[in-house]
């Protein structure tokens, strides 16, 4: 039977030896359909012919290729391999995927428009690209804003519109980085994103209202999404140290409580930072004899073991995770802060409003993140000195001279000593009485003049030791 599909034809030919042609006589055959070939013998192969056969290709390098992609998931990192694969087990974000919520609905039922992720990193942009095909049992194209170019691009777009076209399935396209995207690309995607050739989803760290062509956001869905808190942080951890399948469940961990949550906290709600360092402080760990190993009795039967260590024996090497570990694992504190970005915004406007209702120690941190996250001191110094005008103004009149004597004395030093004419002068700042009464009535007379006609210069004001008209 010949395959419906001709792509997966192959032409199957018979070989033959040619020590077995043999001669025939003319006579054969040729004779009874009245022929005469001179007593010329011919030739003909010993064996009957066969006839042509189709069979249905198969691909030599499947089993080869879903092995090599098992290979890969098992060398992934843990937060690669831990990729929630159902909105159930998806962790945060409850404001857009919750029961009930419109994105949760859209995904369920199919209806889902192109969406564009906003989110700091680890939040879970391109795990929620995954579930989202997965659910809708969508082809899936992943594409990178820092690698991709317009050629490329143009495939993509031409082989979803096919792919559609003949077989009826959906494309969804997967954009990470989007922002990197100059103006050209994005408009690639605005005809077949508006036919529903493909569905597109865009993640970014940016914000897309700046960083997104208005075109292609206004055919999208905007949804933002969260930095996980501390105790979705610890139920990640926790499920990873019980998944023997795609987590740590193969080793026997026992996890300190303060290891946890220190682990948690200076992720600073970014999933595959803690994950990864989970990873790093299980697999270098030594492990050490179990209780068992060293003569304590075997858990009765129903008695409480740790997560991490169930379904295996007792005497398994135990891997002790303590505060230490975890301090070791994580290092430092990733800051997210981004120099030109809304962090760098948002971060300035929380130290300035932190000053202005006398909060000394939320000004602290703000300028100490500020600083942590290299932004520039001058930047900050001059920042302190417009706040000394135009908030503490009349009430202090030292201010303004502080401010301007901690901009010049961050120039002369320099960091990381500036750090502290800095940290001086926000204490100051915050200490301060306040009064803008300057700067309102600045404003006030700002907003007389571009409402009203501008007044003359009155008689008994203007300037009467010259004549107005020195020629007459």
């Amino acid at each position: 039977m010949i395959p419906a599909d001709p792509s997966s034809w192959r032409l199957t030919q018979t070989s033959y030896n040619p020590t077995q042609i043999q001669r025939t006589p003319v006579s054969i055959g040729i004779a009874d359909a009245g022929y005469d070939l001179g007593g010329q013998d011919i030739y003909r192969c010993a064996q009957p012919a066969l006839a042509v056969h189709f069979h249905a290709m198969h691909d030599l390098f499947a089993k080869t290729e879903a092995e090599n992609m098992e290979r890969i998931s098992a060398a992934a990192p843990l937060a690669a391999r831990m990729r929630p694969r159902t909105l159930d087990e998806f962790v945060g974000q409850e404001h857009i995927l919750a029961p009930g919520k419109l994105l949760r609905r859209a995904i369920e039922a199919d209806r889902l428009p192109s969406l564009i992720i906003s989110g700091p990193p680890g939040s879970g942009k391109t795990t929620l690209a995954y579930v989202v095909a997965e659910i809708t049992h969508s082809e899936f194209i992943r594409l990178s804003g820092v690698e991709s170019n317009v050629a490329e691009m143009r495939k993509v777009v031409a082989a979803a519109a096919n792919r559609l076209r003949t077989s009826g399935r959906k494309t969804i396209v997967f954009i990470d980085e989007i922002h990197h995207f100059n103006k050209a690309q994005q408009d690639i995607l605005l005809p077949d994103v508006e036919s529903g050739n493909l569905r597109l989803i865009g993640a970014t760290t940016y914000n897309p209202y700046f960083y997104v062509n208005s075109a292609l956001v206004s055919r999208s869905l905007v949804f933002r999404l969260e930095p996980l808190t501390v105790e979705q942080l610890e139920i990640l951890i926790d499920r990873a140290l019980a998944d023997s399948e795609r987590g740590l469940g193969k080793y026997t961990v026992k996890m300190d409580a303060d290891a946890r949550s220190h682990l948690a906290k200076l992720s600073d709600g970014d999933a595959r930072k803690c994950l990864n360092a989970l990873e790093v402080g299980v697999l270098t760990t030594p492990p050490v004899a179990s209780a068992a190993s060293r003569g304590k009795p075997k858990r009765q039967a129903g008695e409480k073991q740790s997560v991490a260590a169930s379904d295996r024996g007792d005497n398994e090497p135990l891997i002790h995770f303590t505060l230490k570990v975890a301090e070791e694992s994580i290092q430092t504190k990733a800051v997210v802060y981004d120099k030109k970005g809304d962090a760098h915004y948002d971060t300035i406007s929380a130290f300035i409003k932190s000053m202005r209702a006398s909060d000394e120690k939320a000004a602290i941190y703000w300028l100490a993140k500020m600083l942590h996250a290299g932004e520039d001191f001058r930047f900050i110094a001059r920042r302190i000195v417009i706040f000394a005008s135009e908030d503490v103004g009349l009430a202090d009149p030292e201010a303004l001279p502080l401010a301007i004597a901690t901009q010049h004395a961050v120039e002369f030093v320099g960091m990381p000593e500036a750090r502290i004419p800095l940290a001086h002068a926000t204490a100051y700042m915050c200490r301060a009485k306040k009064s803008r009464e300057a700067y309102e009535s600045l404003a006030a007379a700002s907003e007389e003049i571009e409402s009203e006609q501008t007044q003359r210069v009155p008689e008994h004001l203007k300037n009467k030791h010259f004549p107005v008209n020195p020629e007459a």
